[in-house]
């Protein structure tokens, strides 16, 4: 029987969009926002999608465990199983809450396979835009259901384009970002979706994307997709980014060459 796993998530996440998040997009009531902590919202979309993809995914794959974004914050142990054994999946039912429950876009499901503790599949779908990136390791990344790679893109520092969300850095890290931006072609100050960051990268709108916060959930579907393309995701010293590491600062970038510009136009003083 052939392995289907990436279309059955895929579909799971289509199913999800459809009956649980698009039809409460600019559709919410006061009551259906709320915050988990200060200026983190979530909305009953959230809370609907993850439980409809949680039990699915366990379906896909029994005995498997789920550790979402929104049940952590109810059990913040949970996070334990990212070092375990056995299948972990990773979800995000809507990643870029703020921008849903504004009535914006972008926003993006996201779900990452973690078995023995190792990223092994991860998946990225913008409803809106009806776009879909999968990746498997070893089997490369699928945009659109199309194969993509990054690697091969190589502008010059004068002619990238890229993200860096320089507010969320310690000061003295966001005044050289900033300075430095100056000698990269486009510095753009980023879109509150994670998800779709790491799909313009794949797409070539952007080669490189820097974060501060790197909750798993929001980054180990989008690395998996990069790393697939022919990318690279590490922390700001250089160690590649790992799921259960819980150090801040990540850059991405669509190859080595790109990653090492970037680092030293934005992270060197």
């Amino acid at each position: 029987m052939p392995d289907t796993l990436l279309d059955d998530v895929a579909e799971l996440l289509h199913r999800a969009a459809a009956e649980a998040v698009l039809p409460l997009f600019r559709r919410l009531d006061d009551a259906d926002v709320s915050e988990k902590g200060p200026g983190d919202l979530v909305t009953v979309a959230d809370r609907r999608a993850e439980e409809l993809i949680g039990a699915g995914l366990r379906r896909l794959r029994p005995g498997s465990v789920v550790v979402g974004e929104e049940a952590v914050a109810q059990d913040p142990d949970l996070l334990r199983h990212l070092r375990g054994g056995g299948d972990v999946w990773l979800v995000d039912p809507v990643d870029g809450t703020a921008n849903f429950a504004a009535g914006r876009r972008p926003f993006a499901l996201m779900v990452a396979l973690l078995t023995d503790g190792e990223p092994v599949a991860g998946w990225v779908l913008d409803p809106l835009a009806e776009t879909l990136g999968v990746a498997r390791v070893g089997e490369g990344t699928l945009l659109a259901g199309r194969p993509v790679r990054t690697a091969d893109r190589v502008p010059s520092l004068g002619e990238l384009r890229g993200t860096a969300m320089t507010r969320f850095l310690p000061p003295e890290a966001r005044r050289a970002a900033e300075a430095g931006g100056r000698r990269i072609g486009e510095l753009l100050p980023g879109q509150h979706c994670a998800g779709r960051e790491y799909l313009d990268m794949l797409a070539g709108d952007q080669q490189f994307v820097l974060f501060w916060r790197t909750l798993p959930w929001d980054h180990v579907p989008g690395v998996l997709l990069v790393r697939g393309a022919g990318g690279v995701a590490r922390r700001f010293d250089g160690r590649e980014y790992h799921p259960a590491d819980e150090g801040e600062g990540l850059l991405v970038a669509a190859n080595e060459q790109v990653w090492a510009e970037v680092h030293e136009a934005l992270l060197t003083s």
